[in-house]
């Protein structure tokens, strides 16, 4: 087959997708999306005579469009730029995953200080303000008092881009000091592990030790339901635990493995491009 890589910087996680695929005699194109140029009707030299496109680009942005143009091509394409908008978007994360009706944080948006100010309140001390988009953690806030409140509110509102006056407002989970990310792809588990910090972020990127963690029945139900909720594909499903259950934050759509793939029993890569295998047969023979 013939596959397509999107990138804008290839990190360990395109390494170990590339390095399977070669592995197991696929024609694999690199596609620099910072070089690229996209028209509105004839797809580039390079993705023309792909059988499926994977996007893996690092910016929200490219993501978002560069899928876009690929399904206009009638190019296969994972993720689809559907799931990708809606997993881009944090506020749209959080409606479709309550409208199916899958546990999540408690959420409101506003679109002015005083309305977010109202929001904190009710809430209570304390609570976190997130970026409508953004991922690793970066740009998210633990607001303790009244007055932080106040200062985060007012930054936000004078220096972010038009994207950070959207005031986006969950109440604080207490969770063990961990969370869970599920990768999936279409729904079903590849593996799990738990991510743990003495800190309230508990990313990898932010430097969270990452363990192997089973699947339980409920996780699984969750995962399925989410992964569902946003179209599907190749997802991070994260979820906390709060006592007797999970709840499910969010899900993302260009997620990393690496610090799964370091943990896990099982071959993390080798799975997914199984799956990724299958999409594009199942593309071929619809298109016979």
């Amino acid at each position: 087959m013939r596959i397509g890589m999107l990138y804008s910087r290839i990190r360990r996680d395109e390494k170990l997708l590339l390095s399977e695929l070669r592995e197991r005699g696929h024609d694999v194109v690199k596609i620099d999306v910072r070089k690229q140029r996209f028209g509105l009707t004839e797809p580039p030299a390079d993705i023309e005579d792909c059988d499926l496109v994977i996007d893996r680009c690092l910016a929200t942005s490219r993501s978002r469009y560069v899928t876009r143009f690929v399904e206009q091509y009638d190019v296969p394409v994972v993720n689809d730029p559907e799931t990708a908008a809606v997993c881009a978007d944090k506020a749209r994360n959080s409606l479709v995953l309550a409208d199916a009706g899958i546990p999540t944080p408690n959420t409101e948006v506003a679109f002015t200080k005083e309305a977010a100010m109202e929001i904190i309140e009710s809430f209570g001390y304390p609570c976190v303000i997130k970026p409508v988009v953004g991922s690793w953690g970066r740009l998210m806030a633990k607001i303790d008092t009244r007055s932080a409140a106040e200062a985060i509110l007012e930054h936000k509102e004078t220096l972010g881009h038009y994207e950070h006056k959207v005031f986006y407002i969950q109440e604080f989970v207490e969770k063990p000091g961990r969370d869970i990310r599920v990768l999936a792809t279409d729904g079903e588990p590849v593996a799990a592990m738990a991510r743990s910090s003495d800190h309230w972020l508990t990313n990898a990127a932010k430097g969270a030790e990452t363990e192997h963690i089973e699947v339980d029945d409920e996780m699984r139900d969750l995962v399925a339901r989410a992964s569902e909720s946003v179209g599907g594909g190749l997802l991070g499903v994260d979820l906390m635990e709060t006592g007797d259950f999970y709840t499910v934050h969010e899900v993302n759509h260009t997620v990393e493995f690496k610090a799964l793939n370091e943990v896990a029993e099982t071959d993390v890569p080798g799975t997914v491009v199984d799956w990724l295998e299958a999409r594009a047969e199942a593309g071929m023979e619809a298109t016979v």
